[in-house]
């Protein structure tokens, strides 16, 4: 199950867990159009996939996903902890739902799937948890301290919980992106001062002098979920094209 997967980063992790033959059940909040979308690709190149929705900050809400997935005579073996949101202000003028909404899916959320996926993985000895975090909690950037605070706790939710889970089998991960084009980073360069920070961060401080693709980040999610990578855990794996170094 991959949170988040209806657009950008998720879709694209979609894509590449199907590609290992996984079946892929797509959550998304709203968008169900999207969200079918990303299930009719993984269709077309011969996966399954099934849309289902979720407000992954409301437990009851991720309780109910749960359960329609056990009622499918499913349960969920790979675990993406994708869905995330932004709501940038400086902290003076950050409102609380400003704070609480961006702490409640970034954090929460990932916590939430998480407890409901794992009596299932306990159980069987075997899993795969990857949260995605963000090279924000790496590298300060003004006007997210919510957002930064939020991926932060989920690096550091990855490195406790793999120190739990680690002798029922179950392997826990991160990745932490940067600058990747979605459409949260649309969002950003609406704005003049989001611009200018964009192509200043492209031009200046990434070291690769571009924004990272979706394809990229799946990738290594795919790495991360495969038996390649079956003696990691409880890591962040930053994906920045060299932004923090």
């Amino acid at each position: 199950m991959v949170t988040g997967g209806s657009r950008g980063i998720g879709r694209a992790i979609c894509l590449a867990l199907a590609d290992m033959g996984l079946p892929i059940f797509v959550n998304y909040q709203k968008n169900q159009q999207e969200a079918e979308a990303t299930c009719a690709l993984i269709v077309e190149a011969g996966g399954k996939a099934v849309p289902v929705a979720a407000q992954v900050g409301n437990p009851e809400d991720v309780q109910r996903m749960f359960d329609f997935i056990r009622e499918q005579n499913c349960w969920v073996h790979t675990l993406v902890n994708n869905a995330g949101i932004v709501a940038d202000a400086m902290a003076a003028t950050m409102s609380h739902q400003q704070w609480q909404s961006v702490i409640s899916t970034n954090l929460d959320g990932t916590f939430h799937c998480t407890r409901a996926a794992l009596s299932s993985m306990t159980v069987r000895k075997t899993g795969c948890i990857v949260n995605i975090a963000s090279v924000s909690s790496i590298k300060a950037q003004p006007g997210q301290i919510n957002y930064a605070a939020s991926k932060a706790g989920v690096m550091a939710m990855t490195r406790v919980l793999s120190k739990e889970v680690g002798r029922y089998g179950v392997r826990v991960n991160a990745i932490a992106p940067g600058f990747v084009q979605t459409d949260m980073l649309d969002e950003l360069v609406r704005s003049d001062k989001g611009r200018t920070m964009l192509e200043h961060a492209t031009k200046q401080m990434i070291a690769l002098g571009r924004a990272g693709k979706p394809e990229e980040i799946g990738a290594v999610a795919h790495f991360l979920c495969s038996p390649a990578a079956s003696y990691i855990t409880g890591q962040t794996l930053v994906v920045d094209g060299g932004l923090s170094v």
